[in-house]
């Protein structure tokens, strides 16, 4: 049998600072710039959640991709969606919070929930000019 990807999308909003707590203002700011503000910024993120296996002979289906929507609200969007990366996500803290950072953190979670199929690749987008990709390697 085949083996088939499918992808999800799933969308949330959260707000950070990026900035590394061991170094000076200065630096935070050469290095970061305007995502360094100490007032926060936000974003409107879409992650794509891709997942590969077998074709289900009954249902057609890699896995159901509302099971993954599910999987995705329940896990992850629930805790992020409308909060402030630094100060409200557990799993973010002593973490500076990129969007590397957080894709990371989205695959720790989201991997060993999506059986039988694999996650393959998450591509999570912080504009529609910005996005980061991982694959689990």
């Amino acid at each position: 049998m085949p083996i088939v990807s499918a992808t999800r999308l799933v969308r949330f909003n959260a707000a950070h600072r990026v900035y590394n707590p061991a170094w000076s203002d200065e630096r935070n700011q050469a290095t970061f710039g305007k995502c360094n503000n100490p007032n926060w910024h936000g974003h409107n993120y879409t992650l794509e959640i891709t997942v590969e296996a077998k074709v289900d002979p009954d249902t057609g289906y890699v896995i159901d991709l509302g099971e993954v929507k599910r999987i995705a609200e329940e896990e992850l969007v629930r805790h992020v969606d409308h909060k402030n990366l630094n100060l409200d996500v557990p799993f973010m803290q002593g973490t500076i919070p990129t969007t590397e950072n957080l894709v990371l953190a989205c695959w720790r979670i989201l991997a060993p929930k999506v059986g039988p199929a694999r996650l393959t690749r998450l591509k999570l987008w912080e504009t529609e000019n910005h996005y980061v990709e991982y694959d689990g390697r």
